[in-house]
Order: C-alpha cells, then sequence, then structure tokens
C-alpha cells in the first residue's frame, strides 16, 4: 500500500481533471481524543466516491449525505469566491456520541470545494518524485500555493492561511531475502512503507514471493549508497551474515535514515559493535543510532511474530513515541534462551 495522503490527492486530481466537483477535507483542529491526527485529509467526489477518512467512518457518511444528495448537489459546487469553509463535530456530548468521536472529542475541519487540478497535479508530482513539499490555502479565496520543504513540519493554521506538509512515502530498506524478511516487508506495505530488498544471495532472492517490493541482488553496502537513505527511511540487516550486514549498516550510520537495526542475539549485536570499533574506526558514540537486538520484547518465537516486535518497533520511533525502558533480561532468555543460537531467520531478537 503507498502512503495514503498520496492516495487521497492522486484521487483528488483524478476527478477534478475528468471534469467532477469534489471536496478534499483537512483535520485542522482536535480536542480531546479524536480517531485521525492534525493533517489526515480525505477526498469526497461528487457521485459519492471517498478517498482517506477524517474519523471512523460516521464523519464521511455525514460529509456523503451532505454534499453527494440530489438535495444538495449544489452544495459541492465551490462557493463564489472560492472560499473554503470550517465545520466543527462533536461540540455537543449527543454530537460527540453521534459521530462516534471518543470521549466527547471534538474535531474542526477544513473544506475546500473543488480544489484546483493543475496545483494537485502540481503537488502529485513533487511528491511522487521523493521531495517533502509545503500545501499552503489563503482562507479568503482558495487560492493554493505549492512549494518545497526543507523539513517535515505539523499543520499549521490562522486566520489567513493554512499550511499542511506532505512528503514522500516512507521507506523501508531490507538487508536479506529470507522468510523473516518476507513477513516484515508484507507489514511495512500494509503501513505505507515502500520497501526495498537487497540480497546478492541467489538461492535467497529466487525465491522471493511478496508482490510490491523492489528485489536487487547488488551488495548491500553498494545498495545503501545507492538508496540514499533520509529522515522518512529504515534500514534493516536480516542476514546474520557479518560479511552483508556490517558494511550496511556502517554505510546505513553515515546517513540520516530514522531507524537502523540488525536482527540477533545480545551476543551476537555485542560482537557486531565490537568488530566495527576494531576494525572500522567506530565509537560507542557513533553507534548510538544502531539498534540491536531490534523489536519490542512481546514474546515472539517464529519470524511472524518477530516481525511483529519489529514493525512495532519501527513505528514507534517514526511516530515519535518512547519505548519502555528495557525489560528485565533474566525474563527474556527463560522465554527465549533456547533460539538464542539457531541460524537464519530463526534467531530471536531478545537474547543473548
Amino acid at each position: 500500500m503507498e502512503n495514503l495522503d498520496v492516495t487521497v490527492l492522486r484521487a483528488l486530481r483524478d476527478w477534478r481533471a475528468a471534469g467532477q466537483h469534489a471536496l478534499m477535507a483537512t483535520v485542522v483542529r482536535t480536542w480531546g481524543s479524536s480517531p485521525r491526527p492534525i493533517g489526515s485529509i480525505m477526498g469526497l467526489a461528487e457521485k459519492g466516491a471517498v478517498v482517506g477518512s477524517v474519523s471512523g467512518g460516521c464523519i464521511e457518511d455525514d460529509l456523503i449525505a451532505r454534499y453527494t444528495q440530489a438535495a444538495a448537489a449544489d452544495a459541492l459546487k465551490a462557493s463564489t469566491n472560492g472560499a473554503p469553509q470550517f465545520v466543527k463535530y462533536g461540540i455537543t456530548a449527543d454530537e460527540a456520541h453521534r459521530f462516534g468521536l471518543p470521549c466527547g472529542g471534538t474535531l474542526e475541519l477544513l473544506l475546500e470545494f473543488d480544489p484546483d487540478a493543475a496545483k494537485l497535479s502540481e503537488l502529485v508530482s513533487a511528491l511522487e518524485a521523493g521531495r517533502l513539499m509545503h500545501r499552503s490555502v489563503n482562507l479568503a479565496d482558495g487560492a493554493v500555493s505549492i512549494e518545497p520543504a526543507q523539513a517535515p513540519a505539523a499543520l499549521s493554521v490562522n486566520e489567513q492561511r493554512l499550511v499542511n506538509t506532505f512528503g514522500p512515502e516512507y521507506r523501508m530498506l531490507l538487508i536479506g531475502a529470507g522468510q523473516l524478511g518476507e513477513y516484515l516487508a508484507t507489514m511495512a506495505l500494509f503501513c505505507g512503507f515502500a520497501v526495498t530488498v537487497c540480497d546478492p544471495r541467489e538461492e535467497y532472492r529466487g525465491a522471493w514471493s511478496v508482490a510490491g517490493v523492489r528485489v536487487l541482488g547488488t551488495m548491500p553496502d553498494d545498495t545503501v549508497v545507492d538508496f540514499k537513505p533520509d529522515r522518512r527511511s529504515c534500514v534493516i540487516a536480516l542476514t546474520h551474515d557479518p560479511k552483508l550486514d556490517d558494511l550496511a549498516l556502517l554505510e546505513a550510520l553515515s546517513s540520516d535514515a530514522f531507524y537502523i537495526g540488525a536482527i540477533g542475539s545480545r551476543r551476537n549485536n555485542a560482537a557486531r559493535r565490537q568488530r566495527m570499533i576494531e576494525h572500522f574506526d567506530q565509537t560507542e558514540e557513533s553507534l548510538q543510532r544502531l539498534r540491536g537486538p531490534i523489536g519490542i520484547y512481546i514474546g515472539s518465537k517464529t519470524p511472524p511474530e518477530i516481525a511483529v516486535s519489529i514493525m512495532s518497533e519501527v513505528l514507534a520511533v517514526k511516530n515519535g513515541v518512547p519505548l519502555s525502558p528495557e525489560l528485565d533480561v533474566a525474563h527474556v532468555k527463560n522465554a527465549q534462551a533456547e533460539q538464542a543460537d539457531l541460524p537464519g531467520d530463526q534467531v530471536a531478537c531478545f537474547t543473548g
């Protein structure tokens, strides 16, 4: 699955280019609990098609009824001056209950009527090219401007203007095309990551079965250089082979990747760090960003369970969620000690 924002913007572009009326809704403020974060977008076509979401479904139903029923068909057409409108949901407890907002939450949306097809096309093209972009909306007349962004930023809104930052897809580079890689790649795809797998070993690469993943046979360290990891990228080594993993991880550590890690036991990860210090002029400080053993402890013992634990940690880091202090090592060892030195993808993430 691709980045949801790109999917919404592409659908809006296509609807408008085909001459259909359409509405773009953006979550601009929330109070209390809310189903979708600030900056979330959805698109609504005049015939009732919806892409994206701003709630758990009830607000989408209300917008469909309000702007696509025959009696309200004209409401979806742009207003005289093209100005967008603000609308709030869940102001009262009854409304919150009716629209499925949790704990009395309140949600405010900005509704843009008939967004400009050319500007949507410009934005989609930039995102498809891997660029981070600001989309600015003049609240007086709905005029939109698009410009490159230097860094991710939260949505901002004032009396004159709304600015939302859209980025390209998050990317995941996996070193190793084994069974664990297949499970992890599948989960990453469903979480909106673009996934690349690198493995020069034909016996592993030739058996790859996950569609939608770019599979390369180049050497991992060269692949990392060509991949150009940025702040929306993660690099994960899964082969347990130092000749493949170590150099790739060293290249990743010189990048802006938000997550860099390697599978293996505590003992194996300690040995990797020692190798890097002894042979590659690394220090404890330069290796601080290298994660290992990777994953959040969930008692995982099989490749799919280990993939769940790794994907959970990747998403926690991506979303800025502080991870809990390290769990009691003795408890982890007791749970998984038998797997500490199994070969290949069966090696547990947490033992040593």
